[in-house]
């Protein structure tokens, strides 16, 4: 009779599966979650430890589906709140959604056929929600897919009125302080939206146009330019420009009174440049014979008067140090509604007034003479024209340059003066320099970056020509034009607000929002209402007063923004200035940026080039626990990579640690932790040198995790569990494991370090394969005092000192260096 010897062996034996199958599993394990209200538990488990760590969320606009950028944002997000979460922090996670804007707008326009100019303001700010209720929806459950854990029933929604009387609340605090002003200055303007946009709603994108070399005809040179010339008969001033659509606009010249300026003599005429870009124009002009006839300091030329070339007024020439050498011709076509630069610097002369001949849809207006009616794009070609015709034009360039765009419409922008209300960053500006020195940046350059974007910018535009948005809440006395804000009234709109919300604005009568009896101080009692709503960085830019330090689980400070890269000039930055100017220090403690997911040679993801990936459709082929590899194997620091191959190479990667948990699991399948464990002292080498590289393991992760390098987290996990475990002490100790009694006590040694090394692994990788870390946990024996219901209810691994020893480190280093050598030997023994 035979003898089945296989069955003497004590044999790994698991139900848990080699194959991931993560697209199906990952909703069931999502579901359990929800069903066990997993998030609430972890919350209560630390609630009274005295220790907090709260991560502000930055709002996703609710205008459409997640994308790659979106979901690294919040996995990111995810992995650090998991983990503060298992080292014993209150650490809850409140999502927000910012759903007021252009977007919505445009939404609202496209999807339901609306135009705002037709239907009232009641009726398009309802469509408004409802896309941006849809789209949040949408949103939330894919997030959720992710395995993004939070209070995703209670998020924060700047369409709420709790948040809207709480920005309104911020809002009056900040013109009670003075901040707050109503002002003529030139803004970005997008003529396709008909609405001023902030700094943060700009990005430059290359713009094929002609810069052009313009004369203007000198008039009166008030005696300065006598000894030079002895006639002012075709003698000009030249201007450069690469916006020849502003030239409608031109009331001045500006020189650099610092800068030496030439009259140079070429065909018959003469023309007063920059003395050092001489050379660079006449080049331009086609230009080789010429001669220079006299040199005069900037300083000198201020006030002679030019003629404009196609208006009947004149230009003036005026000096100011904006005025470079960089390019052009050093003699700058100023156009004060056109540019911050030429508005400033011509404030400094109390006769030029200012001329803005576009209107809100970019078509030239009456100022702009011949050329009314047209839109500004088509007005180019007209003046080039023209200033051909008339001789005025001396060169024309072809050329490629950065030009700014909307950001939501992606059509080139304008530079327009409008009347509109502004926040004065002068009022805190260096309140909020200082601020920026206490907090953590991560990486460090973000601290020089964002401290120079508000060093050097202008004051804050936040008045809007649009509807769906929160209103800026001023009203105006019909009897003396007086601004009406002031405590009585901001009270009045914050509890109106808190109570129906801010489309009541747009419902009520002034009369029917204000205070009864409300009086201005010239006696007036007729008042209406501001049309303008606020930039949705003021919305945004509010939450960590409207959420963070309204919500007692949360508080103000914050310990951490976590944002794209972009954020320096947006959110980070928005938060900064609203908590600075009433509060008086940073909202948050730490600023983490990631940089922009690209594809696999490093290209913009775009509709396009075709290359963009859909993170829903990761979770279908290969599910989020790989799409939370990808976010924590990348360095997030810089621009992320993403493709279907990198994403194979991390399947791979996955297959390894799985396979590592589930040979463990097959080895410990009759092990009971409470009653099976041998101490460490009783272990044998071996077992105690795992430990030990376990233990060197805690250490490098805790490190990572809390330095939030999660890249080379991974890469130390992976190196551990192929190298370390598969490749030699899982391997080497099989003989013990399946030949032993099952209680041989070398055999409980080997099943113990087993044990710990799994526990310890799976708690580790708990925050990035949120899911497979969980069913891991499912199949482990577990000790009376672990929670077996979840890893997340369970506490974060620390290394022990009892595992460490120096001599046994170096002991079984020298002896691995000579299997290596003994293995690299047999290897080229069995090729020759």
């Amino acid at each position: 009779m035979s003898v089945d010897y296989g069955k003497t062996l004590n044999l790994p034996k698991t139900d848990f599966p080699m194959r991931g199958g993560l697209p199906e599993k990952e909703p069931q394990i999502l579901k359990s979650w929800q069903d066990k209200d997993l998030y609430k538990k972890r919350l209560n488990r630390n609630r009274l430890k005295g220790k907090k760590f709260v991560l502000h969320d930055g709002p996703p606009y609710a205008n459409g589906g997640i994308h790659l950028g979106t979901a690294l944002n919040k996995v990111l997000k995810d992995i650090i709140v998991r983990y503060y979460d298992m080292k014993g922090y209150f650490a809850p996670y409140v999502p927000g959604w910012d759903t007021h804007g252009l977007p919505t707008e445009l939404k609202a326009i496209k999807e339901k056929g609306l135009n705002r100019h037709e239907v009232g303001p009641v009726v398009f700010r309802k469509a408004c929600e409802e896309i941006a209720m849809k789209y949040l929806d949408v949103q939330r459950e894919s997030f959720k897919r992710l395995g993004v854990m939070g209070d995703w029933e209670n998020p924060y929604i700047t369409l709420k009125p709790e948040f809207e009387a709480k920005q309104i609340e911020v809002f009056g605090q900040m013109a009670k302080l003075g901040c707050i002003y109503k002002g003529m200055r030139p803004v970005y303007w997008c003529p396709s939206c008909e609405t001023a946009l902030a700094e943060a709603e700009i990005e430059y994108q290359d713009d094929h146009g002609t810069s052009i070399y313009v004369k203007f005809p000198v008039k009166d040179d008030k005696g300065k330019l006598k000894g030079i010339v002895e006639t002012l008969d075709n003698l000009y001033v030249v201007i450069w420009t690469t916006t020849t659509w502003t030239l409608p606009g031109n009331l001045a010249i500006s020189l650099n009174p610092e800068f030496v300026y030439v009259v140079v003599e070429a065909n018959n005429e003469r023309y007063i440049v920059a003395k050092e870009l001489a050379e660079n124009v006449m080049k331009a002009a086609g230009i080789s014979d010429y001669k220079v006839l006299g040199e005069i300091p900037g300083s000198e030329l201020e006030y002679v008067v030019c003629a404009h070339p196609f208006l009947d007024r004149d230009s003036l020439v005026i000096v100011g140090d904006h005025v470079t050498l960089e390019a052009g011709s050093g003699c700058v076509h100023t156009a004060p509604g056109h540019g911050a630069e030429d508005f400033d610097v011509c404030k400094k002369y109390p006769e030029i007034g200012i001329v803005v001949p576009v209107d809100d849809r970019g078509h030239m207006t009456k100022e702009a003479g011949p050329f009314a009616g047209l839109y500004y794009k088509a007005a180019n070609k007209a003046i080039l024209q023209t200033l051909k015709e008339t001789n005025l034009l001396l060169a024309e360039e072809m050329i490629t340059h950065p030009y700014p765009h909307c950001w939501r419409c992606k059509e080139p922008i304008i530079y327009r003066a409008t009347e509109q209300w502004f926040i004065s960053i002068d009022k805190f500006r260096k309140q909020a320099l200082d601020a920026i020195k206490e907090v953590r940046w991560i990486p460090g350059w973000g601290e020089e970056r964002i401290s120079k974007m508000v060093e050097d910018r202008g004051d804050w535009c936040i008045s809007r020509q649009r509807i769906w948005g929160l209103p800026i809440p001023i009203f105006y006395c019909k009897e003396c034009g007086k601004e009406i804000i002031n405590d009585e009234t901001i009270n009045a709109i914050k509890t109106l607000f808190a109570k129906e919300g801010s489309n009541a604005w747009f419902k009520y009568e002034a009369r029917e929002i204000l205070p009864e009896g409300y009086k201005c101080e010239c006696g007036g009692t007729d008042f209406k209402k501001e049309t303008d709503i606020m930039d949705v960085w003021f919305d945004s830019g509010s939450s960590h007063i409207a959420v963070a330090e309204t919500n007692p689980d949360l508080g103000w400070p914050v310990d951490m923004y976590l944002e794209g890269s972009d954020q320096h000039r947006g959110w980070f930055q928005s938060s900064l200035l609203t908590a600075t100017a009433v509060r008086g220090r940073a909202p948050y403690r730490q600023v983490l940026t990631h940089g922009y997911v690209v594809d696999g040679q490093g290209r913009k993801m775009s509709k396009s080039l075709g290359n963009g990936i859909d993170p829903m459709d990761i979770c279908k082929q290969y599910g989020a626990d790989i799409l939370r590899l990808w976010v924590s194997s990348s360095d997030y620091k810089v621009d992320i990579r993403i493709s279907n191959d990198i994403l194979k190479q991390l399947t791979e990667s996955y297959r390894k640690i799985r396979n590592t948990a589930r040979f463990i699991l097959g080895n410990i399948y009759d092990f009971d932790p409470n009653k099976d464990s041998v101490s460490y002292s009783e272990m044998e080498e071996l077992d105690k040198w795992a430990l030990l590289k376990l233990n060197q393991l805690v250490a490098k992760i805790e490190k990572a995790y809390s330095e939030y390098e999660f890249h080379t987290m991974l890469h130390a996990i992976h190196n551990f569990c192929v190298v370390d475990m598969s490749s030699f002490y899982l391997d080497v100790t099989k003989d013990r494991m399946y030949a032993s009694k099952p209680d041989d006590k070398a055999r409980r040694a080997g099943q113990t370090a087993m044990y710990i090394i799994l526990d310890t692994l799976t708690r580790l990788l708990a925050p990035v394969l949120a899911f497979t870390a969980d069913e891991i946990w499912q199949y482990l024996p577990h000790t009376d005092k672990d929670n077996a219901e979840s890893v997340m209810l369970n506490d974060w691994p620390e290394a022990k000192a009892e595992f460490e020893n120096e001599a046994l480190d170096q002991k079984w280093e020298r002896i691995l260096e000579v299997r290596d050598s003994v293995l690299k030997a047999l290897e080229e023994a069995r090729n020759k």
